[in-house]
């Protein structure tokens, strides 16, 4: 997701870029060089893997090493986590989770209880389950990728840089699992391979992303401190630190992270990335365009390609993105870059309302990855915008017994309330309710889950914690769609002045999104400006007609209401 204007035009290509030598024994400052070009060029790879330093055995250093950092299950999945984080499951100590967070009680009787216990049950039906997905998102970690925010917008396959012990070609094998277990048994021998606890670390925090699974944090910070204490300040850690923190939605400590990596090595790829990343979900978009331009003369490559498109669409500039994107993609040849980059065009088109190019970008990516969360999560939401209820009420099936995320979970219930059949309600409600759970575990596990909460419960949950939800992350970052949870959970309780000047700021880049306007104009209505509620309303139903099952006829209704009263 990123941005950098070049009017379509190519670049001059530019020489490899220098990088100093790495001191005798060390790892080669900044990961593995791809080499690759700006964008805009011929893609050129140089493979240059570097060599970790993996030290001397020593007996007392392995010891500690083995109890420093639990090894947790590389099988474990989603509902073993949950149910350790509520207190409930067996294994509670190997995943290292606590009891109930704040975000809500664990007590046996509660109705969260009993979804965490669903959701246990719906992992462990999926435990034996290849995540092809996880392991081209281990490859990012691994590299020079950077570690994209959000459950799944990773996907790069480049040469690995790991100690030989660990065979490159399993992490990027397709099994995330076997890379991890690989890596355990190399730690365990190689105590002292800072390289080795930095990429672990990284790899649990792949795995708890993807596996919808927050107990992995607490093994991946543990990991990757193991890394800094071997070798303080080596950048693939702190590289490492900054990705946890993105994911853990601590954007601040991303960004302090990103730039102490850079001032170890500034052709960090993950760190560049991890930083642009933390410019935009801080809402610092200006910086975030400077940020990616940096990023794109020292480490061009489809994770900074990515990134420059997404700065442009924040502005409001879909043409620039969609130009970007495909010239990324035609430059893509792996199965992890292509189901990347081809769920990004199919999530620009559904945001535009062009449902039928946003299933094809998602049938190109499954056909590159079968098992690829966002292309599975969008080709559903284009399926129920198309009128394809049942097909995707299907798939946000299959995918939240595998991964139950709050994004997929919310989608489901809201279909299953547009359906509207017998027992659909009860079914939606579940759905919510997981949602809850989700975010207990998560927080318990030192996420920030402000947002999702905020999201999620203003329309399916406590009005109170959704308006405190949303003004605690308001608190933190000020981005447009902070602006925009922080307006409608204001509007759900009943504070429509007060939300108006913050629907308008959710609006005031340029981006286009069709729930923004819907939410901007509702607010309007409600604030006596129904020609400027007209605007938006339409506006929102001319875009993306289908943005929402629940909100796209709430809109509609609305409308109507205003054109009747003319």
């Amino acid at each position: 997701m990123s941005p950098r204007t070049n009017h379509g035009e190519p670049e001059p290509t530019r020489p490899p870029i220098a990088r100093p030598a790495p001191a005798p024994g060390a790892a080669a400052p900044g990961e593995p060089d791809s080499g690759t070009q700006a964008f805009g060029t011929e893609i050129v790879t140089e493979g240059k893997p570097g060599a970790a330093d993996t030290g001397a055995a020593d007996t007392d250093l392995r010891a500690e090493a083995e109890t420093a950092v639990p090894f947790a299950d590389a099988d474990s999945d989603t509902g073993a986590g949950a149910e350790a984080a509520a207190g409930t499951g067996d294994d509670a100590g190997d995943h290292g989770a606590v009891g109930a967070s704040e975000g809500g009680d664990a007590g046996d009787g509660d109705d969260r209880v009993a979804a965490v216990r669903r959701a246990g049950a719906a992992g462990r039906r999926w435990r034996a389950a290849q995540l092809t997905a996880c392991a081209a998102m281990l490859a990012v970690a691994l590299t020079a990728g950077a570690v994209a925010l959000g459950a799944a917008r990773d996907g790069r396959n480049v040469p690995v840089a790991t100690a030989a012990a660990v065979s490159p070609g399993l992490l990027a094998s397709g099994d995330l699992d076997s890379g991890i277990t690989a890596l355990q048994t190399h730690l365990r021998a190689q105590p002292k391979d800072f390289g080795g606890w930095a990429t672990l670390g990284l790899a649990y925090v792949e795995q708890a992303r993807t596996k919808g699974d927050p107990s992995r944090y607490p093994q991946a910070e543990q990991a990757l401190k193991r890394s800094l204490s071997l070798r303080p300040d080596n950048d693939q850690a702190l590289a490492g630190r900054a990705a946890l923190a993105a994911a853990r939605h601590d954007f601040a400590n991303a960004l302090r992270f990103a730039d102490r990596a850079l001032e170890q090595n500034p052709y960090s790829e993950r760190a560049l990335c991890s930083r642009i990343d933390a410019l935009v979900e801080l809402g610092r978009y200006g910086d975030a365009e400077k940020a990616v331009n940096t990023a794109d003369q020292r480490r061009p490559g489809v994770p900074v390609f990515t990134r420059y498109a997404y700065v442009h669409e924040l502005r409001g500039d879909v043409t620039t993105a969609r130009q970007v994107l495909d010239r990324a993609l035609a430059a893509s040849t792996s199965p992890g870059d292509i189901a990347y980059v081809a769920s990004q065009l199919g999530q620009l088109a559904w945001n535009q309302g062009d449902y039928s190019a946003a299933l094809t970008h998602y049938a190109r990516a499954l056909a590159a990855d079968e098992n690829y969360l966002p292309a599975l999560e969008g080709r559903a939401r284009a399926q129920a915008a198309s009128g394809q209820q049942a097909e995707a009420i299907k798939g946000l099936e299959l995918i939240v017994a595998r991964y139950p995320l709050p994004g997929p979970l919310v989608e489901l219930g809201e279909l299953y309330e547009a359906r509207g059949g017998e027992g659909d309600a009860a079914k939606a409600k579940n759905q919510y309710l997981l949602v809850d759970a989700w975010t207990a575990i998560a927080r318990a596990n030192g996420v920030n889950a402000d947002l999702d909460t905020a999201l999620a419960a203003a329309d399916h949950g406590d009005r109170a914690t959704a308006l405190r939800a949303a003004r605690d992350d308001w608190g933190r970052r000020h981005t447009v769609h902070t602006a925009d949870a922080l307006a409608w959970a204001l509007h759900v309780n009943g504070k429509d002045a007060e939300a108006l000047p913050y629907a308008r700021q959710a609006t005031a880049t340029g981006y286009r999104s069709a729930a923004f306007l819907y939410h901007r104009g509702v607010i309007e209505k409600a604030t006596g400006h129904p020609a400027d509620a007209r605007t938006h309303l339409a506006a929102a139903l001319k875009l993306n007609p289908g943005f929402s099952p629940l909100g796209a006829r709430q809109a509609r209704t609305a409308l109507k209401t205003l054109e009747a009263s003319k």
